[in-house]
């Protein structure tokens, strides 16, 4: 079964029947796995990856390291729900290191996201820091490599 839900992660566009022939299964049984799986929440959602950078869409990807105060009774957890609530959150990690949580947003602007973090996130209740790291350029994600295009050069130039 950890074989179907691994053929799943990767491409969740796998028809039952594809999946059956790869698992050795019957098709029946992957249905009802399947069902089961997202009945029970194993299986939270299907996720397309687009490359946006082939596209007319601009935006800015945002890391925030953010370091919080832990409530007696509920450590991290009553921050990471009111975090979680903002629509520009798009991922949200509970860390180790010198920050607690880590922070994933995406915005049309570089002042888009800097108001989001100012206005927002830094003005939460228990919220002691923030570090904003933006990211600019992705070579992996999910386990999936994103193509280079063939007349870019080596590297980044800055001048």
């Amino acid at each position: 079964m950890n074989k179907l839900l691994q053929l799943l992660e990767n491409d969740c566009t796998l028809t039952a029947d594809q999946l059956a022939a790869l698992c050795a299964m019957e098709e029946s049984e992957v249905r009802a796995a399947i069902a089961a799986w997202e009945r029970d929440r194993v299986i939270l959602g299907y996720h397309a990856m687009v490359d946006w950078s082939k596209t007319d869409r601009d935006d800015v990807t945002a890391l925030i390291e953010v370091k919080v105060t832990p409530q007696r009774g509920r450590g991290f957890e009553r921050v990471a729900e009111r975090i979680y609530q903002y629509e520009e959150v798009e991922s949200l990690y509970l860390m180790s290191g010198a920050y607690d949580l880590c922070v994933i947003i995406s915005g049309r602007s570089l002042r888009e996201v800097a108001q989001f973090v100012s206005q927002k996130l830094a003005t939460t209740e228990d919220v002691t820091g923030t570090a904003t790291h933006f990211i600019l350029k992705r070579y992996k994600e999910h386990g999936v490599i994103f193509p280079r295009p063939e007349n870019q050069e080596e590297g980044f130039v800055f001048s």
